[in-house]
């Protein structure tokens, strides 16, 4: 069988947010971009959790910019809007975007297309190959571009080590093996495969090696949102309490979250979560996805029973397949902490504000936080560094991969920042490329500009 060789400048690996604001920006500015997705559909977390709200975009009540406006702004000018701003019920979480998760999609692929991206579905990467990168080329400081007066040097372990490259990453689809030699890499997997198999450092979960439950949510439709959301607990605590004490709940099922879907009467269920499941394990994920199934179902039957509201409703859009929130973290130039975070620091290469909460979902135990991040009515900014390799001179990566420790990380994850990163490695893999340099020796001032030309705003310098 003759090799397939496909030849790109930049192979984004993975389709969710990150995945599609990497893609969208890079081919815009010219690029030949190829976008290689596992499943059938692009999205993420909006794919396998029909219907999760776009939260974070709003920092201190404005929205970050960028792609992420585009695509709001879209969906909100279609008749019938199929988008709005709503407030969340939860406390110190800002504003978030409730959408048609279907038109979402189409608008997402649509997007894609009008940018000239080739996107690759049902296809996966399997391994980088390595070479030498010419270090004169690529600048002989690790980072040193990027650096400002804070403690933001490369980790010691990598900060003399020699770059290297991913010269080709072998990849297959359902015709077999096929090859992608691209000049630039974006990994936005969500797990960080690539980046890992190229010899990317990464920890999984906190310092004990737990991570975040993983979820499976569904809609109830027909719901009475006038009966059903009569009492303002967002919880709906006594009734949740009431079913783990009789046996209709699974016990962490104790808080039961509850929203207003986007469309009148329907109710998107963010409640079912299976801890201690390693979201890098295939064989781990299929149990968790059927035992969510199981407490979906129960979950269902408990509120058509017990709910005022719910009696007439019926369950649809189940998650095709558990939602992650965390597997590795890759070790970057910068790791963001969340003393970065409560100080409301602004870095000289952030790219993308946020002010989330630390949204913990249960790791070793049932319990989920939270409590916020910094000072009301302030934000910070996510570093481009922490998006960087220390010495692979043409990867980068973004999404819920990024630098962070478990705090930060808890902050940083929502769709928005994840998109927003994506946009920023995109637009960064077009500008290293026109000038022939290091992704890590990317002047930060550049690349701040070029995103503040596309509309993503309070980043950069504190201004």
């Amino acid at each position: 069988m003759t090799q397939r060789i496909e030849n790109t400048d930049l192979l984004v690996v993975g389709g969710g947010t990150a995945g599609f604001g990497a893609a969208v920006a890079a081919a815009r500015a010219g690029l030949a971009v190829t976008l290689l997705e596992a499943t059938q559909k692009i999205g993420g977390v909006m794919a396998f959790c029909p219907g999760m709200p776009w939260g974070g975009a709003f920092p201190v009540d404005r929205i970050i910019g960028g792609l992420i406006e585009e695509l709001s702004d879209r969906l909100q000018a279609m008749e019938p809007p199929a988008a709005e701003k709503r407030p969340c019920s939860l406390e110190n979480f800002g504003p978030e975007i409730l959408y048609d998760p279907d038109l979402a999609t189409l608008t997402m692929f649509d997007m894609l297309a009008e940018a000239g991206v080739t996107v690759r579905l049902g296809a996966t990467a399997m391994a980088p190959t390595m070479l030498a990168s010419n270090r004169e080329q690529a600048g002989a400081r690790s980072g040193a571009a990027l650096n400002d007066a804070g403690p933001t040097k490369a980790p010691e372990a990598h900060a003399g080590a020699p770059r290297q490259k991913i010269a080709e990453v072998a990849c297959y689809d359902r015709n077999g093996p096929f090859i992608v030699r691209p000049k630039m890499v974006i990994d936005c997997s969500g797990d960080g495969d690539i980046a890992a198999k190229a010899g990317v450092p990464y920890k999984l979960g906190d310092a004990n090696g737990n991570m975040m439950a993983v979820t499976l949510s569904f809609h109830m439709i027909g719901v009475d949102w006038r009966t059903a959301f009569a009492d303002a607990d967002p919880y709906f605590t006594a009734y949740a309490r009431q079913g783990v004490a009789e046996g209709s709940l699974h016990p962490d099922l104790s808080q039961l979250y509850l929203m207003k879907g986007f469309h009148q009467g329907s109710v998107f269920c963010n409640s079912v979560h299976v801890r201690g499941v390693d979201g890098t394990d295939p064989a781990a994920l299929a149990t968790a996805t059927q035992e969510g199934r199981r407490r979906c179902h129960q979950l269902a039957q408990f509120l058509q029973k017990r709910v005022p509201g719910f009696a007439g409703a019926h369950m649809a859009h189940l998650s095709p397949t558990v939602g992650v929130r965390e597997t590795r973290k890759l070790e970057g130039l910068y790791r963001l902490a969340g003393q970065d975070l409560a100080q409301g620091r602004k870095f000289p290469d952030g790219i993308v504000s946020c002010d989330n909460p630390i949204d913990d979902v249960m790791r070793a135990d049932g319990g989920m936080t939270h409590n916020a991040a910094l000072k009301k009515g302030d934000y910070y900014t996510i570093p481009f560094r922490s998006l960087l390799p220390a010495s692979i001179s043409n990867l980068m990566f973004a999404g819920r991969i990024v630098s962070a420790d478990p705090l930060a990380f808890a902050s940083v994850r929502g769709m928005p920042q994840c998109m927003a990163m994506g946009q920023a490695t995109g637009t960064a893999a077009a500008l290293a490329l026109r000038d022939g340099m290091a992704v890590q020796d990317l002047p930060a001032a550049q690349l701040v500009a070029a995103l503040r030309a596309q509309g993503l705003n309070r980043i950069g310098p504190a201004r």
